[in-house]
């Protein structure tokens, strides 16, 4: 049976949120294709893991009876969330734009999971698993937009997904999730519900796509 591990980074709840609300219609198409299969679930806006720390970076690089009792505890943690990225066969991340980046919360995933020799290096531990990635921001930050030279999210995780951990990465950007809160964007509700409904048929299409994958 297939593991999917499922992260959300958004401060938002439920349908408050777009990256959760389109990460949530994938994972409903990927359940209905996987019934019986495992999901991994971590909400780091709800329940945060650790920021990194000097105890829990070096102790990736010690032995582990060279370890200090303090190296130990703090790199169990870490062993944990590594070892959740590893069994995972797929990876689905809501990781909106907050500032023109991601939520720091998500970002000290990424550090914790990150350990050069194992899920980083010459051989990543999780090499080739399929990752979708739900983008959402206020505005548009695409080719030829105004703010492109801010588009800090999408360029980022595809080098720290793809170009370190090794994860064949995909994004579903729904974007100018703002329209409908700033008066000074309401011009743009329209394009803003053709892009969300587009997300939505992505999300489904890729998590349908996937499953084919793990089924054959």
């Amino acid at each position: 049976m297939a593991t999917l591990l499922h992260i959300d980074s958004s401060v938002f709840p439920g349908e408050a949120s777009s990256s959760r609300s389109v990460a949530g219609t994938f994972r409903r198409a990927w359940e209905e294709q996987h019934p019986e299969g495992t999901i991994i679930y971590r909400d780091l806006a709800a329940s945060p893991v650790p920021h990194i720390t000097a105890d829990a970076w070096s102790a990736g690089y010690a032995a582990p009876s060279e370890r200090t009792p303090e190296q130990s505890a703090a790199f169990a943690k870490r062993l944990e969330l590594i070892e959740e990225l590893e069994q995972a066969d797929a990876v689905l991340i809501g990781a909106p734009m907050y500032n023109f980046s991601i939520p720091s919360t998500l970002k000290a995933w990424l550090d914790n999971v990150l350990l050069l020799g194992r899920t980083a290096g010459e051989a990543p531990s999780a090499q080739g698993t399929p990752a979708v990635v739900v983008a959402s921001r206020g505005g548009s930050y695409a080719p030829g937009t105004p703010r492109e030279g801010f588009e800090f999210v999408q360029n980022y995780l595809e080098a720290v997904l793809r170009g370190t951990l090794g994860l064949d990465v995909d994004f579903i950007v729904p974007e100018l999730t703002m329209a409908r809160r700033n008066p000074a964007m309401s011009a743009l509700i329209p394009l803003h519900e053709a892009s969300r409904e587009r997300a939505v048929q992505e999300a489904v299409t890729k998590a349908k796509q996937l499953a084919e994958r793990f089924a054959a």
